[in-house]
Protein backbone atom coordinates (compact mmCIF):
# COMPACT_ATOMS: atom_id res chain seq x y z
CA UNK A 1 0.00 0.00 0.00
CA UNK A 2 1.43 3.33 -1.04
CA UNK A 3 1.64 6.21 1.41
CA UNK A 4 2.34 9.88 1.02
CA UNK A 5 5.68 11.17 2.18
CA UNK A 6 5.57 11.95 5.87
CA UNK A 7 2.42 9.93 6.50
CA UNK A 8 4.14 6.85 7.95
CA UNK A 9 2.71 7.54 11.40
CA UNK A 10 -0.83 7.99 10.15
CA UNK A 11 -1.92 4.31 10.28
CA UNK A 12 -0.82 4.03 13.91
CA UNK A 13 -2.52 7.30 14.82
CA UNK A 14 -5.75 6.20 13.17
CA UNK A 15 -5.62 2.84 14.94
CA UNK A 16 -5.05 4.58 18.29
CA UNK A 17 -7.88 7.04 17.62
CA UNK A 18 -10.26 4.22 16.76
CA UNK A 19 -9.31 2.33 19.92
CA UNK A 20 -9.82 5.42 22.09
CA UNK A 21 -13.31 5.95 20.69
CA UNK A 22 -14.24 2.29 21.10
CA UNK A 23 -13.26 2.45 24.78
CA UNK A 24 -16.31 4.66 25.40
CA UNK A 25 -18.88 2.79 23.31
CA UNK A 26 -19.30 -0.52 25.18
CA UNK A 27 -22.74 0.15 26.65
CA UNK A 28 -24.13 -3.25 25.59
CA UNK A 29 -21.22 -5.09 27.23
CA UNK A 30 -21.67 -3.22 30.52
CA UNK A 31 -25.46 -3.09 30.66
CA UNK A 32 -25.54 -5.53 33.56
CA UNK A 33 -24.03 -2.84 35.83
CA UNK A 34 -26.44 -0.16 34.53
CA UNK A 35 -29.61 -2.21 34.85
CA UNK A 36 -30.28 -2.09 38.60
CA UNK A 37 -29.66 1.69 39.02
CA UNK A 38 -31.79 2.34 35.93
CA UNK A 39 -34.62 0.25 37.35
CA UNK A 40 -34.50 2.12 40.65
CA UNK A 41 -34.21 5.65 39.20
CA UNK A 42 -36.88 5.30 36.52
CA UNK A 43 -39.31 2.95 38.31
CA UNK A 44 -38.81 0.16 35.77
CA UNK A 45 -39.28 -3.53 36.34
CA UNK A 46 -36.75 -6.06 35.10
CA UNK A 47 -38.77 -6.59 31.91
CA UNK A 48 -38.78 -2.85 31.18
CA UNK A 49 -35.03 -2.48 31.72
CA UNK A 50 -34.32 -5.57 29.64
CA UNK A 51 -36.51 -4.14 26.86
CA UNK A 52 -34.42 -0.94 26.90
CA UNK A 53 -31.30 -3.11 26.53
CA UNK A 54 -32.83 -5.08 23.64
CA UNK A 55 -33.81 -1.86 21.87
CA UNK A 56 -30.24 -0.60 22.32
CA UNK A 57 -28.84 -3.69 20.57
CA UNK A 58 -31.52 -3.60 17.86
CA UNK A 59 -30.81 0.07 17.15
CA UNK A 60 -27.13 -0.83 16.87
CA UNK A 61 -27.83 -3.33 14.09
CA UNK A 62 -30.05 -0.96 12.13
CA UNK A 63 -27.55 1.86 12.69
CA UNK A 64 -24.74 -0.21 11.21
CA UNK A 65 -26.56 -0.19 7.87
CA UNK A 66 -27.30 3.54 8.04
CA UNK A 67 -23.81 4.39 9.25
CA UNK A 68 -22.29 2.11 6.63
CA UNK A 69 -24.08 3.97 3.85
CA UNK A 70 -22.96 7.28 5.35
CA UNK A 71 -19.30 6.38 5.72
CA UNK A 72 -19.06 4.63 2.33
CA UNK A 73 -20.47 7.71 0.62
CA UNK A 74 -19.00 10.56 2.68
CA UNK A 75 -16.04 8.95 4.44
CA UNK A 76 -15.35 7.62 7.94
CA UNK A 77 -15.01 11.08 9.50
CA UNK A 78 -18.57 12.04 8.58
CA UNK A 79 -19.97 8.77 9.93
CA UNK A 80 -18.00 9.12 13.17
CA UNK A 81 -19.13 12.71 13.73
CA UNK A 82 -22.77 11.76 13.35
CA UNK A 83 -22.15 8.81 15.66
CA UNK A 84 -20.64 11.10 18.29
CA UNK A 85 -23.66 13.42 18.17
CA UNK A 86 -26.14 10.53 18.51
CA UNK A 87 -24.24 8.74 21.29
CA UNK A 88 -23.83 11.88 23.40
CA UNK A 89 -27.43 12.88 22.67
CA UNK A 90 -28.67 9.50 23.93
CA UNK A 91 -26.62 9.76 27.12
CA UNK A 92 -27.93 13.27 27.75
CA UNK A 93 -31.47 12.07 26.98
CA UNK A 94 -31.19 9.39 29.66
CA UNK A 95 -29.85 11.90 32.19
CA UNK A 96 -32.71 14.34 31.50
CA UNK A 97 -35.53 11.77 31.35
CA UNK A 98 -38.12 12.36 34.12
CA UNK A 99 -38.24 9.63 36.74
CA UNK A 100 -41.89 8.89 35.95
CA UNK A 101 -41.18 8.50 32.23
CA UNK A 102 -39.12 5.34 32.45
CA UNK A 103 -41.30 3.83 29.73
CA UNK A 104 -39.58 6.28 27.31
CA UNK A 105 -36.05 5.04 28.04
CA UNK A 106 -35.98 3.24 24.70
CA UNK A 107 -36.80 6.45 22.82
CA UNK A 108 -34.69 8.87 24.86
CA UNK A 109 -31.62 6.68 25.31
CA UNK A 110 -31.58 3.28 23.61
CA UNK A 111 -32.33 4.34 20.04
CA UNK A 112 -29.96 7.34 19.76
CA UNK A 113 -27.18 5.68 21.79
CA UNK A 114 -27.51 2.44 19.80
CA UNK A 115 -27.47 4.32 16.50
CA UNK A 116 -24.52 6.43 17.60
CA UNK A 117 -22.46 3.44 18.65
CA UNK A 118 -23.30 1.80 15.33
CA UNK A 119 -22.29 4.83 13.28
CA UNK A 120 -18.92 4.85 15.05
CA UNK A 121 -18.15 1.12 14.81
CA UNK A 122 -18.25 0.54 11.01
CA UNK A 123 -16.58 3.89 10.37
CA UNK A 124 -13.64 2.83 12.52
CA UNK A 125 -13.48 -0.80 11.41
CA UNK A 126 -13.72 -0.06 7.68
CA UNK A 127 -11.14 2.71 7.96
CA UNK A 128 -8.50 0.67 9.82
CA UNK A 129 -8.95 -2.30 7.47
CA UNK A 130 -8.14 -0.05 4.51
CA UNK A 131 -4.94 1.12 6.21
CA UNK A 132 -3.98 -2.45 7.19
CA UNK A 133 -5.20 -4.48 4.21
CA UNK A 134 -2.59 -7.19 4.75
CA UNK A 135 -3.29 -7.41 8.51
CA UNK A 136 -7.02 -6.88 8.80
CA UNK A 137 -7.36 -9.20 11.76
CA UNK A 138 -4.66 -7.31 13.65
CA UNK A 139 -6.29 -3.93 12.98
CA UNK A 140 -9.82 -4.99 13.89
CA UNK A 141 -8.43 -6.90 16.87
CA UNK A 142 -6.86 -3.78 18.37
CA UNK A 143 -9.96 -1.62 17.99
CA UNK A 144 -12.20 -4.52 18.99
CA UNK A 145 -10.14 -5.13 22.14
CA UNK A 146 -10.78 -1.53 23.14
CA UNK A 147 -14.50 -2.12 22.65
CA UNK A 148 -14.26 -5.15 24.93
CA UNK A 149 -12.25 -3.25 27.54
CA UNK A 150 -14.99 -0.63 27.46
CA UNK A 151 -17.16 -2.92 29.55
CA UNK A 152 -14.65 -2.85 32.43
CA UNK A 153 -14.15 0.90 32.07
CA UNK A 154 -17.88 1.61 32.19
CA UNK A 155 -18.36 -0.78 35.12
CA UNK A 156 -15.72 1.15 37.09
CA UNK A 157 -17.31 4.47 36.09
CA UNK A 158 -20.76 3.39 37.29
CA UNK A 159 -19.40 1.98 40.55
CA UNK A 160 -17.62 5.26 41.27
CA UNK A 161 -20.27 7.76 40.18
CA UNK A 162 -23.62 6.21 41.11
CA UNK A 163 -23.02 6.30 44.92
CA UNK A 164 -22.10 10.00 44.62
CA UNK A 165 -24.38 11.41 41.92
CA UNK A 166 -26.78 8.61 41.00
CA UNK A 167 -27.25 7.02 37.59
CA UNK A 168 -28.02 10.41 36.06
CA UNK A 169 -24.59 11.61 37.15
CA UNK A 170 -23.07 8.50 35.56
CA UNK A 171 -24.79 9.29 32.26
CA UNK A 172 -23.60 12.93 32.39
CA UNK A 173 -20.03 11.84 33.23
CA UNK A 174 -19.95 9.40 30.34
CA UNK A 175 -21.36 12.01 27.94
CA UNK A 176 -18.75 14.52 29.12
CA UNK A 177 -15.96 12.02 28.50
CA UNK A 178 -17.30 10.74 25.17
CA UNK A 179 -17.78 14.12 23.51
CA UNK A 180 -14.14 15.32 23.37
CA UNK A 181 -12.63 11.85 22.84
CA UNK A 182 -15.01 10.89 20.01
CA UNK A 183 -14.71 14.30 18.35
CA UNK A 184 -10.91 14.11 18.42
CA UNK A 185 -10.95 10.52 17.16
CA UNK A 186 -13.37 11.36 14.36
CA UNK A 187 -11.15 14.23 13.25
CA UNK A 188 -8.29 11.78 12.62
CA UNK A 189 -10.30 9.22 10.66
CA UNK A 190 -9.59 9.32 6.94
CA UNK A 191 -9.17 6.75 4.21
CA UNK A 192 -5.67 6.06 2.84
CA UNK A 193 -4.45 8.17 -0.10
CA UNK A 194 -5.80 6.71 -3.33
CA UNK A 195 -8.11 4.28 -1.52
CA UNK A 196 -10.76 4.54 -4.27
CA UNK A 197 -8.23 3.76 -7.01
CA UNK A 198 -6.76 0.92 -4.99
CA UNK A 199 -10.26 -0.50 -4.51
CA UNK A 200 -10.85 -0.40 -8.27
CA UNK A 201 -7.55 -2.21 -8.98
CA UNK A 202 -7.82 -4.70 -6.12
CA UNK A 203 -7.92 -8.35 -7.15
CA UNK A 204 -10.63 -9.52 -4.86
CA UNK A 205 -14.39 -9.57 -4.42
CA UNK A 206 -16.26 -6.32 -5.02
CA UNK A 207 -19.90 -6.86 -4.12
CA UNK A 208 -22.35 -4.00 -3.97
CA UNK A 209 -24.96 -4.35 -1.21
CA UNK A 210 -27.56 -5.46 -3.77
CA UNK A 211 -25.27 -8.16 -5.15
CA UNK A 212 -24.33 -9.32 -1.67
CA UNK A 213 -27.97 -9.67 -0.58
CA UNK A 214 -28.56 -12.08 -3.44
CA UNK A 215 -25.86 -14.49 -2.27
CA UNK A 216 -26.35 -17.58 -0.14
CA UNK A 217 -23.23 -16.63 1.82
CA UNK A 218 -24.83 -13.43 3.09
CA UNK A 219 -27.88 -15.17 4.50
CA UNK A 220 -25.81 -17.91 6.13
CA UNK A 221 -23.47 -15.37 7.75
CA UNK A 222 -26.35 -13.18 8.93
CA UNK A 223 -28.09 -16.20 10.42
CA UNK A 224 -24.85 -17.11 12.21
CA UNK A 225 -24.59 -13.57 13.62
CA UNK A 226 -28.18 -13.85 14.87
CA UNK A 227 -27.50 -17.25 16.46
CA UNK A 228 -24.38 -15.96 18.25
CA UNK A 229 -26.38 -13.52 20.37
CA UNK A 230 -28.24 -15.64 22.98
CA UNK A 231 -25.02 -17.01 24.53
CA UNK A 232 -24.47 -13.57 26.10
CA UNK A 233 -27.57 -11.45 25.57
CA UNK A 234 -29.82 -13.88 27.43
CA UNK A 235 -27.62 -13.44 30.52
CA UNK A 236 -25.98 -10.01 30.35
CA UNK A 237 -29.00 -8.09 31.77
CA UNK A 238 -29.45 -10.57 34.64
CA UNK A 239 -25.86 -11.59 35.39
CA UNK A 240 -25.80 -9.82 38.77
CA UNK A 241 -29.02 -11.50 39.89
CA UNK A 242 -27.91 -14.84 38.43
CA UNK A 243 -24.55 -14.70 40.22
CA UNK A 244 -26.17 -13.93 43.57
CA UNK A 245 -28.75 -16.71 43.09
CA UNK A 246 -25.88 -19.17 42.56
CA UNK A 247 -23.80 -18.37 45.60
CA UNK A 248 -21.97 -15.08 44.95
CA UNK A 249 -22.34 -12.03 47.17
CA UNK A 250 -23.45 -8.76 45.59
CA UNK A 251 -19.86 -7.49 45.47
CA UNK A 252 -18.61 -10.77 44.03
CA UNK A 253 -21.34 -10.76 41.40
CA UNK A 254 -20.02 -7.42 40.13
CA UNK A 255 -16.79 -9.24 39.33
CA UNK A 256 -18.75 -11.42 36.94
CA UNK A 257 -19.38 -8.27 34.90
CA UNK A 258 -15.71 -7.28 35.15
CA UNK A 259 -14.47 -10.73 34.15
CA UNK A 260 -17.00 -10.74 31.33
CA UNK A 261 -15.41 -7.54 30.08
CA UNK A 262 -11.94 -9.08 30.36
CA UNK A 263 -13.14 -12.10 28.38
CA UNK A 264 -14.66 -9.79 25.78
CA UNK A 265 -11.40 -7.85 25.46
CA UNK A 266 -9.30 -10.98 25.10
CA UNK A 267 -11.65 -12.45 22.50
CA UNK A 268 -11.70 -9.30 20.42
CA UNK A 269 -7.91 -9.02 20.50
CA UNK A 270 -6.70 -12.62 20.14
CA UNK A 271 -9.13 -14.33 17.79
CA UNK A 272 -8.90 -11.84 14.88
CA UNK A 273 -5.13 -12.31 15.07
CA UNK A 274 -5.63 -16.08 14.95
CA UNK A 275 -7.99 -15.66 12.00
CA UNK A 276 -5.18 -13.95 10.06
CA UNK A 277 -3.25 -17.22 10.38
CA UNK A 278 -5.83 -20.00 10.09
CA UNK A 279 -8.67 -18.22 8.26
CA UNK A 280 -11.94 -16.63 9.36
CA UNK A 281 -14.14 -19.68 8.82
CA UNK A 282 -12.09 -22.14 10.95
CA UNK A 283 -11.85 -19.49 13.67
CA UNK A 284 -15.62 -19.03 13.71
CA UNK A 285 -16.19 -22.78 13.80
CA UNK A 286 -13.96 -23.10 16.88
CA UNK A 287 -15.75 -20.20 18.58
CA UNK A 288 -19.25 -21.52 17.92
CA UNK A 289 -18.26 -24.98 19.16
CA UNK A 290 -16.82 -23.51 22.37
CA UNK A 291 -19.88 -21.30 22.82
CA UNK A 292 -22.21 -24.30 22.58
CA UNK A 293 -20.21 -26.24 25.17
CA UNK A 294 -19.97 -23.29 27.57
CA UNK A 295 -23.69 -22.49 27.23
CA UNK A 296 -24.56 -26.04 28.27
CA UNK A 297 -22.03 -25.99 31.12
CA UNK A 298 -23.38 -22.64 32.34
CA UNK A 299 -26.58 -24.39 33.43
CA UNK A 300 -24.60 -26.22 36.16
CA UNK A 301 -22.18 -23.43 37.17
CA UNK A 302 -22.17 -22.33 40.80
CA UNK A 303 -20.17 -19.76 42.76
CA UNK A 304 -17.13 -18.37 41.00
CA UNK A 305 -17.69 -20.80 38.13
CA UNK A 306 -20.58 -18.52 37.10
CA UNK A 307 -18.13 -15.66 36.55
CA UNK A 308 -15.60 -17.92 34.81
CA UNK A 309 -18.08 -19.45 32.38
CA UNK A 310 -19.66 -16.06 31.69
CA UNK A 311 -16.19 -14.71 30.84
CA UNK A 312 -15.75 -17.63 28.43
CA UNK A 313 -19.07 -16.87 26.77
CA UNK A 314 -18.23 -13.17 26.38
CA UNK A 315 -14.86 -14.21 24.93
CA UNK A 316 -16.58 -16.28 22.22
CA UNK A 317 -19.36 -13.79 21.53
CA UNK A 318 -17.04 -10.81 21.24
CA UNK A 319 -14.49 -12.74 19.21
CA UNK A 320 -17.18 -13.70 16.70
CA UNK A 321 -18.19 -10.04 16.46
CA UNK A 322 -14.55 -8.95 16.03
CA UNK A 323 -13.82 -11.46 13.27
CA UNK A 324 -16.98 -10.47 11.37
CA UNK A 325 -15.65 -7.25 9.71
CA UNK A 326 -12.66 -9.07 8.21
CA UNK A 327 -14.83 -12.08 7.29
CA UNK A 328 -17.21 -9.69 5.54
CA UNK A 329 -14.47 -8.09 3.46
CA UNK A 330 -12.96 -11.49 2.64
CA UNK A 331 -16.30 -12.58 1.22
CA UNK A 332 -17.65 -9.36 -0.27
CA UNK A 333 -14.70 -6.97 -0.65
CA UNK A 334 -13.50 -3.64 0.74
CA UNK A 335 -15.10 -1.06 -1.63
CA UNK A 336 -18.51 -1.34 0.10
CA UNK A 337 -17.22 -2.60 3.45
CA UNK A 338 -19.20 -0.21 5.65
CA UNK A 339 -22.70 -0.87 4.40
CA UNK A 340 -22.08 -4.57 3.71
CA UNK A 341 -20.98 -5.02 7.32
CA UNK A 342 -24.06 -3.12 8.39
CA UNK A 343 -26.37 -5.55 6.62
CA UNK A 344 -24.59 -8.48 8.27
CA UNK A 345 -24.99 -6.78 11.67
CA UNK A 346 -28.77 -6.85 11.17
CA UNK A 347 -28.52 -10.43 12.38
CA UNK A 348 -27.52 -9.05 15.77
CA UNK A 349 -30.62 -6.85 15.83
CA UNK A 350 -32.88 -9.78 15.10
CA UNK A 351 -31.18 -11.98 17.71
CA UNK A 352 -31.18 -9.26 20.36
CA UNK A 353 -34.95 -8.92 20.07
CA UNK A 354 -35.98 -12.48 19.24
CA UNK A 355 -34.18 -14.43 21.95
CA UNK A 356 -34.58 -12.24 25.08
CA UNK A 357 -38.23 -11.44 24.30
CA UNK A 358 -38.93 -15.06 23.45
CA UNK A 359 -37.31 -16.24 26.69
CA UNK A 360 -39.36 -13.74 28.66
CA UNK A 361 -42.62 -14.69 26.95
CA UNK A 362 -42.02 -18.41 27.51
CA UNK A 363 -40.89 -17.90 31.10
CA UNK A 364 -37.59 -19.65 30.48
CA UNK A 365 -35.03 -19.64 33.28
CA UNK A 366 -32.82 -22.72 33.15
CA UNK A 367 -34.06 -23.13 29.59
CA UNK A 368 -32.05 -20.06 28.61
CA UNK A 369 -28.88 -22.15 28.74
CA UNK A 370 -30.21 -24.82 26.41
CA UNK A 371 -31.61 -22.22 24.02
CA UNK A 372 -28.16 -20.60 23.89
CA UNK A 373 -26.43 -23.94 23.32
CA UNK A 374 -28.84 -24.89 20.52
CA UNK A 375 -28.38 -21.48 18.86
CA UNK A 376 -24.59 -21.83 18.98
CA UNK A 377 -24.80 -25.23 17.30
CA UNK A 378 -27.01 -23.66 14.64
CA UNK A 379 -24.40 -20.94 14.12
CA UNK A 380 -21.71 -23.62 13.73
CA UNK A 381 -23.77 -25.27 10.99
CA UNK A 382 -24.31 -21.97 9.16
CA UNK A 383 -20.58 -21.18 9.09
CA UNK A 384 -19.81 -24.76 8.05
CA UNK A 385 -22.00 -24.25 4.97
CA UNK A 386 -20.38 -20.93 3.97
CA UNK A 387 -18.31 -21.24 0.79
CA UNK A 388 -16.16 -18.62 -0.97
CA UNK A 389 -18.09 -16.07 -3.00
CA UNK A 390 -18.53 -16.97 -6.64
CA UNK A 391 -15.84 -15.56 -9.00
CA UNK A 392 -18.47 -13.83 -11.14
CA UNK A 393 -17.76 -10.36 -9.78
CA UNK A 394 -15.49 -8.18 -11.95
CA UNK A 395 -11.96 -8.05 -10.57
CA UNK A 396 -12.20 -11.22 -8.46
CA UNK A 397 -9.32 -13.67 -9.07
CA UNK A 398 -9.98 -16.95 -10.82
CA UNK A 399 -8.15 -20.22 -11.19
CA UNK A 400 -4.96 -20.86 -9.14
CA UNK A 401 -4.94 -17.33 -7.69
CA UNK A 402 -8.48 -17.77 -6.40
CA UNK A 403 -7.59 -21.17 -4.93
CA UNK A 404 -4.55 -19.73 -3.13
CA UNK A 405 -6.61 -16.83 -1.76
CA UNK A 406 -9.41 -19.13 -0.59
CA UNK A 407 -6.88 -21.30 1.26
CA UNK A 408 -5.64 -18.20 3.11
CA UNK A 409 -9.24 -17.30 4.01
CA UNK A 410 -9.95 -20.79 5.34
CA UNK A 411 -12.27 -22.06 2.59
CA UNK A 412 -10.03 -24.61 0.86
Amino acid sequence: MQKRAGSSARPGAILAAGAAVQLLTGLPAAWGIFQQPVMEEYALGEAGATAAFSILIAAYGVGCVMGGFLQDRHGPRCGALWGTALLCGGLAGAALLPAKAGWAMGLAFSIPAGLGTAFLYPSIQSCVQKWYQGRKGFATGITGAAAGLSGAFLTLLVRLTVPRWGIRGAFWTLAGAALPVCLAGAALLTDPPGAAKQGQKAQGPDYTPGQMLRTRQYWLCTAAVCLSTPAVLLFSPIILRLGQARGLSEGEAVWAVVLGSVGSTAGRLLMPLLSDRIGRRPTDLVLFGASAALSAGFAFARGWAVAAVYAGLTFCYSALAAVLPAFSTDLFGLPHAGVNYGFLALGQSVGSLLFPLGAGALGLEAGRHWAAAAAAMGGFLCIWLVKPTAPAVPGQPRGPKATKQNQKRGFA
